[in-house]
């Protein structure tokens, strides 16, 4: 009997120890996103000339927004990018430069990089802190730009916490390894996110 008890005990804290069940998370990339730029934001614009025929080649470029939220532009000077989308930025770009620089331009913006977007990753990874977010980035991808898992970490009970809009938070447990493995479907970051990795106890 006391064996029995023994070997019941050991079954019943392996079971306590095993990975929990993964939570029912958003599968897909797509959401309502939030297209507001910010400091170090990267943005790649064009301006066409001769309704939209011709490239205007020396102000076409990779903008970095500065630190105070703000791009400097050739012939208008500083455009505050803080907190406006890129359609409102390509508004005031071709605004101001129709306002006696260039006749009728055409300009896009588009974001190269959200670095004001970021997530954050701890426990057992090899090199937690903030990462810079981007679109589609998924959840094996942020454990690989932290170095992966440590070798006491426990892949398969991964917590993201996430807030939403109305400032309330959710957890999602998260399968990684069973992610990458294809055995699970992909779990897509958001700004903001927070991943937690935890340990294993044996």
């Amino acid at each position: 009997m006391p064996r029995l008890a023994l070997a019941l005990a050991l079954a019943t804290a392996c079971a306590a120890c095993g990975d929990p069940t993964p939570s029912n998370y958003p599968t897909t990339s797509y959401y309502v996103e939030d297209t507001r730029l910010g400091p170090s934001d990267q943005l790649d614009i064009v301006v066409y000339i001769g309704g939209g025929s011709q490239k205007l080649d020396d102000v076409s470029k990779i903008y970095d927004v500065s630190a105070d939220g703000s791009i400097s532009f050739p012939m208008i000077g500083t455009v505050a990018v803080t907190d406006h989308s890129p359609s409102d930025v390509e508004q005031e770009i071709r605004d101001r430069l129709a306002d006696g620089y260039i006749i009728n331009p055409n300009v896009t913006v588009q974001v190269k990089e959200y670095k004001s977007k970021k997530i954050s990753i701890f426990g057992e990874v090899r090199k937690p802190g903030t990462l810079d977010w981007r679109s589609s980035m998924t959840i094996n991808e942020a454990v690989s730009e932290a170095n992966g898992f440590t070798a006491m970490a426990k892949p398969n009970a991964v917590v993201v916490t996430r807030r939403k809009v109305e400032g309330t938070t959710e957890k999602f447990t998260v399968p990684v390894e069973r992610i990458a493995n294809s055995k699970a479907p992909p779990f897509f970051m958001r700004p903001g996110d927070s991943i937690y990795v935890p340990k294993r106890l044996w």
